[in-house]
Formats: C-alpha cells, structure tokens, sequence
C-alpha cells in the first residue's frame, strides 16, 4: 500500500512542474508523471518506484543536483538514486542531443531493475503520447522534437534494444516495441 510519502511525493511533483506543459501541447506535464507511477505500480514497483517515477525529470529539468539533494534528503537514497539513473542530463546548459541520448542508451546496460522499470515506464508513456498526437497531426508531430523523425524513431529502437539487453519488463518492452511499430508503419505510409 501507499503511504503519506507517497503523497508528499505527489505534492512536491505537483509543484516543482506546476509551470510545464507536455511537449508542443497543453497538457500539464504533471499528467506524464501520474502515467508513469501508474505504469510502474501496475508493473509490480512498490512505492519507492512510484515515487521516483513521480520524480523522474525532477533533477532533469528543475534544477539539477540541489533537486538531487532534497529528492535524497526528503525521500531517501533509493529514491534519489532511482531518479538519478533516469536523468540523461542534469547540467544547464544540456549537452548536445545525440551524444546525450547514446550515454544513456549505453547506462541501461548496466542499470539496475529499478531504474530500468521507472525508465522503461517512461519511454512507454512518452511513446504512446508521440502514437496518439501522429493520429491527430501526423507529420507535425515530428517537429516538436529537435532530431525529427528519424531522430526519435532511431532513439525509440535503439531504446527497445537496450533494455531487452538488459532484462527489462518484459510486458512493458513488448508494449514499447508494439507502440513503436505501430508509429514506425504509420510514418511510412
């Protein structure tokens, strides 16, 4: 069961996001987050996972290692190092987008369940979000992210790869390799 963490985990999301958006849209971005826990309590995560899927992009994209530090300080050391394994990124400003995203393809081999479940979750959303926004703008879609379609598609594969090679879930990876597919035929019609 859920604890009083688990709320206090949910406020402090609600807040540090409380200005976001998800990506080229007007959803609040607290909505990825609460898709997320979902994803990894439905998957068999307890609540130090849920908690750190609500925090997934905290360190990311509000404000690095002092959100680390409060992240480790308010919710313990799994939960900040959980969340630390998610973040490709943590210096402002961000390295560039192709050598990032490679580090962090290349991290999942070596990364522990935990992380590689809340990671996995996340790119399951985020997939399922780039499915449903191409049914109703199709190409545009792709200029919501800098590398475009071929860019994403390439990351989204190379992903799937990796965390089959590292013994991800495997109902959530058929789920990411299903969503990708299906994103991958579309586009090429």
């Amino acid at each position: 069961m859920l604890t009083p963490r688990f709320s206090e985990a949910f406020a402090f999301a609600a807040d540090l996001h409380k200005h976001q958006r998800r990506k080229g849209t007007k959803t609040p971005y607290l909505s990825h987050l609460m898709a997320v826990s979902s994803l990894v309590l439905e998957n068999g995560g307890d609540e130090d996972c849920a908690i750190a899927a609500l925090l997934h992009d905290a360190i990311e994209d509000q404000g690095g290692d002092a959100t680390r530090q409060t992240i480790h300080d308010r919710f313990g050391a799994r939960v900040a190092a959980i969340v630390s394994g998610c973040t490709d990124a943590d210096e402002v400003p961000k390295p560039p987008w192709r050598a990032r995203k490679e580090a962090y393809i290349a991290h999942l081999h070596e990364a522990s369940p935990d992380i590689l479940l809340v990671s996995l979750s996340d790119k399951v959303h985020n997939a399922r979000s780039i499915l449903t926004d191409f049914r109703a703008i199709h190409d545009e879609i792709w200029d919501r992210f800098s590398p475009g379609k071929t860019g994403t598609l390439w990351y989204y594969r190379s992903l799937i790869s990796a965390f089959h090679d590292a013994g991800a879930h495997p109902g959530l990876l058929a789920e990411l390799d299903r969503v990708v597919s299906e994103l991958e035929n579309l586009t090429d019609e």
